[in-house]
């Protein structure tokens, strides 16, 4: 610790004030802004990172960082702050808080966590900008929809024609004393000319 006072001669007399009778510089600490911050943007989220400059390694771990983020055309007092949980230099935004088409910047501060009671520090000053833009999601053209749909479809029309066919069989045999050759084959006939035209359907 330090004990800071201030001397100087007012009005003709020297005198002497004690400024600080106790200052511990961990206790006073302002560290510099992050430095080289950078954006990746994709269609499901944002990556954020930056460096630090000039900070002891025994304080990197115990740091916590703030950042501001905004639409481009915006005020910063309107921006959105994020208190960050982690002591790492980054951060992700989910895409569901950007606007698509919307170009953002933001910016990064730091200084040490509220939770150490080794070293306090101020909020150092903000970071310079970087600038992104949430990736469009690509969007799947009509037609490759609608073939999709009707493959999924095939499949349960497909069983269910061969059960209603089942069923009408035995049905037909009991009520009618139709022959075999003449009722099957209708129904074998049907069942054909409908996978045919599904099939059609699906190219």
């Amino acid at each position: 610790g330090y004990r800071v006072s201030l001397q100087g001669n007012f009005f003709g007399h020297n005198d002497t004030y004690m400024t600080f009778p106790e200052y511990n510089p961990r206790k006073h600490i302002k560290l510099d802004p992050p430095m080289n911050i950078q954006s990746n943007a994709t269609a499901s989220k944002c990556q954020i990172w930056w460096s630090l400059l000039n900070v002891p390694w025994y304080l990197t771990e115990i740091l916590q960082y703030e950042l501001q983020y905004k639409e481009y055309s915006m005020s910063w007092e309107v921006a959105l702050n994020k208190t960050l949980p982690s002591s790492l230099p980054q951060v992700e935004i989910e895409a569901t808080e950007l606007r698509s088409g919307i170009a953002y910047t933001a910016r990064v501060r730091c200084k040490v966590s509220e939770n150490e009671n080794s070293y306090h520090s101020q909020w150092s000053d903000w970071s310079q900008t970087t600038v992104f833009q949430r990736a469009d999601v690509p969007k799947v053209s009509e037609e490759i929809l609608n073939t999709k749909t009707m493959q999924y479809l095939f499949i349960p029309l497909s069983f269910g024609t061969l059960l209603y066919l089942f069923w009408s069989c035995k049905l037909s045999s009991r009520r009618q004393k139709a022959s075999p050759a003449l009722t099957f084959p209708h129904q074998l006939l049907s069942f054909s000319h409908s996978i045919v035209c599904t099939m059609g359907i699906l190219r």
